[in-house]
């Protein structure tokens, strides 16, 4: 039996944005023969949290205004990047990038990919599947994870992996601070 390839990320709150609710928040990652899996578990007082109301796994623009989950994909070596955007609504986003916010435009994806989430009253995951990852993201990737996290109170608190100086910017070269490795043989 082949060994999963599961990795975990901890985010980190961008100082400028500290949250009331959030006390942490990680990102177990594996990429799979098919595709890319992950799941996103924040620390947090539930009932203080903005979660959008469920809507269906259709796509939409916009996600990011409000509580959201966030990977980046990069081909190793390279400018262009994919953008993908996870609500707890299930709503999801998958954008394409020539290079640093340049040239963005809708990315297809041969399937929506599956959001389900868990809760509970100090907890909140969201766990996305993409099958298949789109040819084009590669074989070694480099990844950027990030969230945005609204309160009840209007509190936005933004975390990735790493944060470039100034306000949060999750498209930034200091983001993409991790390796996806090669897809797993059959």
């Amino acid at each position: 039996m082949k060994e999963r390839c599961l990795e975990t990320y901890s985010l980190v709150c961008h100082p400028d944005t500290p949250a009331n609710t959030v006390t942490e928040i990680e990102v177990s990652v594996e990429r799979t023969i098919s595709g890319l899996w992950l799941r996103f578990h924040a620390e947090l007082v539930l009932e203080r949290v903005v979660l959008p109301s469920p809507a269906g796994a259709t796509r939409a623009d916009g996600l990011w205004t409000t509580t959201c989950f966030e990977a980046f994909l990069r081909p190793d070596g390279g400018s262009r990047y994919m953008e993908l955007n996870f609500s707890p609504s299930s709503q999801w986003a998958a954008y394409d990038f020539t290079g640093y916010r340049e040239g963005m435009a809708p990315a297809e994806l041969q399937t929506a990919p599956t959001i389900g989430e868990d809760a509970s009253d100090g907890h909140f995951a969201l766990e996305a599947d993409i099958v298949p990852l789109p040819a084009r993201v590669g074989s070694k990737v480099q990844l950027a994870l990030s969230a945005v996290i609204e309160e009840t109170d209007g509190t936005k608190s933004y975390w990735a992996l790493a944060h470039p100086p100034g306000k949060p910017d999750f498209h930034a070269e200091a983001c993409f601070a991790a390796t996806l490795a090669a897809t797993p043989a059959a």
